[in-house]
């Protein structure tokens, strides 16, 4: 089973977040097993997911049943039961499931789910909460974080870069910042209403909206310039 983006995946765990994961994976074409241990739950999504089951992930007996290890890929994303979230990673890792991601709920379980054979762990509710702290705070329009000190966010073009070209704006020199693409307030007749690349020819006119790439507190500063 090669790896690819569309290489099947098991869920493990169906609140919100597990269920939000599985059904926008099934959306983009990805085969999904979910699995959850309350039936109730199962029942619910029976009809949005193809294949759902109820089974105790913490059962070795009942992976190996569903046939797991045929399986390079998995997302543990049981929240409250720590216990459980940390047995399912374990039994993944001694699998040999060679792609483990795992929800945590504080930076102790991340560690404990790490060295127990977690891959990735991500912080769902963590994230979400800095993503909309950003919105709130400021002229940020939206806020994507691609590393520990790396992003990109969405604003307004300034007035300092209004009415001249890319490269005469001196992004860089002044904010360490590069805009990459530009959706205009006012498109020409006949232009895309949407997001368009910048160049260093491109002038950016009071209102448009720019997708800007650079260090956290870089992007930070620029969208709050006026």
């Amino acid at each position: 089973m090669a790896d690819t983006p569309t290489a099947p995946v098991v869920v493990i765990g169906l609140g919100r977040f597990g269920t939000a994961l599985a059904v926008e994976l099934d959306r983009r074409g990805t085969e999904v097993l979910a699995i959850d241990g309350n039936p109730v739950v199962v029942q619910k999504l029976a009809g949005r997911l193809p294949h759902v089951v109820t089974a105790d992930s913490t059962d070795a007996d009942a992976l190996h049943q569903l046939d797991i290890t045929a399986f390079h890929r998995a997302v543990v994303a049981i929240g409250t039961d720590i216990q459980a979230s940390i047995l399912t990673t374990a039994l993944l890792a001694d699998l040999g499931i060679r792609d483990i991601w795992a929800k945590a709920i504080n930076t102790q379980h991340a560690g404990i789910l790490s060295r127990v054979g977690a891959h990735h762990v991500v912080f769902p509710e963590n994230d979400m909460g800095e993503r909309v702290a950003h919105l709130l705070s400021g002229r940020i329009l939206d806020y994507v974080e691609v590393d520990a000190d790396f992003a990109v966010i969405k604003t307004k073009a300034p007035r300092d870069v209004v009415g001249v070209p890319l490269r005469e704006s001196k992004l860089r020199s002044r904010w360490g910042v590069t805009v990459v693409a530009v959706k205009p307030q006012a498109p020409a007749p006949g232009a895309t209403r949407g997001f368009t690349y910048a160049t260093p020819d491109t002038v950016l006119a009071y209102g448009d909206i720019v997708l800007v790439v650079g260090a956290i507190d870089k992007v930070e500063r620029f969208a709050e310039t006026d």
